[in-house]
């Protein structure tokens, strides 16, 4: 099977800073569930940004279903985002807006109808259990609430793949499990999910690969 993700000889310096990647070489295939983990620092949000074009690899090959990342333009990012769910700790909530409208947004962006996209938007909100507070806007759900809405705005779209970083930092235990089963279930359909986490042990009941960093290597 061919790899939906692949890094050759990738590192990533930053100016006038260290070296947060070096030499990486991985491949990850459809419908795998992969966990990246390793200490604070160690480089794992910025491998998953560079898999979304948010940052760019100093050297090395990043390839995304078959499509070499760093070679993009501006026009050719928009189009790889579209095959991306992306949670990020730095993607923020629109808070004067509604739940539903959260959710809304990406399918507006990519010009879907009104009407399939509100019905898309509220599968979605079924699918995180937020559906009963679709009118609700973000300032008034927990922090647990707070992430499955991410989540949901992130596959509103049906992206092949799932990217989340650090999904339950911050969040208790039950909220943590709940977040964690969701990623599951979009696992279970085939997505291929990728989770970045500095605690191993919120992957020990699902049985992920596992990638390690420590120091911006694969250890």
């Amino acid at each position: 099977m061919a790899a939906v993700i692949s890094f050759s000889q990738v590192s990533k310096r930053y100016p006038g800073g260290g070296e947060a990647l070096c030499g990486i070489d991985f491949s990850i295939e459809a419908g795998e569930l992969v966990f990246i983990t390793g200490h604070s620092g160690a480089g794992k949000s910025t491998l998953l940004k560079l898999i979304a074009a948010i940052e760019r690899a100093s050297s090395g090959t990043v390839l995304v279903g078959g499509q070499n990342v760093g070679a993009l333009g501006s026009r050719g990012i928009p189009f790889l985002r579209r095959k991306l769910g992306l949670v990020f700790q730095d993607q923020k909530l629109l808070y004067d807006r509604s739940v539903f409208e959260n959710v809304m947004l990406p399918l507006r962006i990519a010009g879907q109808a009104t009407r399939d996209a509100a019905r898309r938007a509220r599968a979605a909100l079924d699918k995180v259990g937020l559906l009963e507070r679709e009118r609700a806007r973000p300032m008034a759900l927990s922090g647990g609430e707070q992430q499955r809405l991410c989540i949901a705005r992130a596959v509103v779209n049906r992206p092949a793949i799932l990217i989340a970083d650090e999904p339950t930092s911050n969040l208790d235990g039950d909220s943590a499990r709940r977040v964690l089963d969701l990623f599951r279930s979009f696992h279970q359909v085939g997505v291929t999910v990728l989770i970045a986490t500095h605690d191993p042990a919120a992957a020990a009941d699902m049985a992920p690969r596992l990638l390690s960093l420590a120091r911006g290597r694969l250890t």
